[in-house]
């Protein structure tokens, strides 16, 4: 498909959400699942092939939880091709987006997006989500199909500060991993996410990191 058909498709699914965004941000969106298409053929980046799927499971898919963002400092834990961090670093260019995984080539595409797309708010690294450590911690944390619920909150929650938020996209209502949650995490809540032309269920769990109730 065309730069511009991905541009008017893009515009239309943003319009459906209630999501606004200058031309050049929807520019930069379109210029980066190109990019996942020519690494494609060699770093496997993606099962997606079409760019024109890619706007809708891709761009629009990572932007729904835009909405539900909370935090200035963010970290993307296990963002494999840049989702959602990459998507939402260039909607929300006043925060700051740190992309982890602990695979070299996808880190190699990320650090050539960045530099191509000079995304100025967004640092990658490359390492195991539980071996990683940095301060001052993240007031939130966001995940896109990381692993179970239970297991992202284990592995992750030393990464976010007392207080801060954890945001875990779903696809349907994950009401199995709900019952198991880490004692240390407050469940918010669980939004309902409308994506267009995606036609499957779509959730997002947010949580608090809260340890002082348990040391109280």
């Amino acid at each position: 498909m065309l730069r511009a058909e991905l541009l008017e498709l893009l515009h239309r699914g943003l319009t459906e959400m209630g999501q606004l965004l200058e031309r050049q941000k929807e520019l930069q969106l379109i210029q980066y699942i190109e990019l996942i298409s020519q690494w494609n053929r060699v770093f496997n980046l993606s099962s997606v092939r079409d760019t024109d799927t890619m706007v809708t499971r891709h761009l629009l898919d990572s932007l729904s939880i835009l909405p539900y963002i909370k935090g200035r400092t963010i970290i993307d834990v296990g963002t494999g091709a840049g989702l959602p961090g990459i998507p939402l670093s260039i909607a929300m260019p006043d925060r700051h987006f740190c992309l982890l995984d602990n695979n070299r080539k996808k880190i190699q595409f990320l650090e050539k997006v960045c530099q191509r797309l000079s995304l100025r708010n967004v640092h990658v690294v490359n390492h195991a989500v539980n071996e990683y450590r940095v301060e001052p911690l993240f007031e939130s944390v966001i995940s896109r199909s990381f692993s179970t619920l239970s297991d992202f909150l284990a592995l992750s929650q030393h990464l976010v500060k007392p207080g801060g938020q954890i945001l875990a996209m779903k696809g349907v209502y994950p009401l199995t991993e709900l019952q198991d949650l880490n004692p240390n995490f407050k469940l918010t809540k669980v939004y309902p996410l409308k994506v267009p032309e995606l036609f499957a269920e779509r959730h997002v769990v947010e949580l608090s990191y809260e340890p002082e109730m348990i040391a109280a």
